[in-house]
Order: structure tokens, then C-alpha cells, then sequence
């Protein structure tokens, strides 16, 4: 089965050509250069109008793990 939708695509071929001409703005306002970006942002537009996308990954949180220094353990 397919992870991405047709209209999904369109989104982001939409978004690349715009990158190309040199109108696809960011959040920010500034001019996009970064492929990668130009594909997260058609991406975002396809998620917001309702196309089959997956959901975004969530950024993992790692565990610290607290270790002893060999000087600082307790007599």
C-alpha cells in the first residue's frame, strides 16, 4: 500500500517548481534553497489541505544516564 497520496505529491512537485523559480518562502518569510526543505514544506501544505501522508516523526528524547566518576564516590 501506498504511504503517499496523489494529491501528496502534486503538493510537493508543486512546492519543488516554486523552489526552482524562487518564490517558495519559509515560515519565516526568507527564500527557500534547500531541496530537502522545499519537501517539507509541500509536504506540510499536502498534511494541512487533508491528503494521505504519514503523521511527522516525532524527535527522540534520549536518557541521560548519570555515571560516577571514580574520584567523587562516597568513602
Amino acid at each position: 500500500m501506498a504511504k503517499y497520496g496523489r494529491s501528496a505529491s502534486k503538493r510537493v512537485k508543486s512546492a519543488m517548481h516554486r523552489k526552482k523559480k524562487g518564490t517558495l518562502k519559509s515560515g519565516s518569510g526568507r527564500k527557500v534553497t534547500s531541496r530537502k526543505q522545499a519537501i517539507a514544506i509541500g509536504l506540510s501544505e499536502a498534511r494541512r489541505s487533508g491528503a494521505k501522508v504519514p503523521k511527522r516523526r516525532s524527535s527522540r528524547k534520549r536518557k541521560t544516564s548519570r555515571r560516577r566518576s571514580s574520584s567523587r564516590k562516597k568513602k
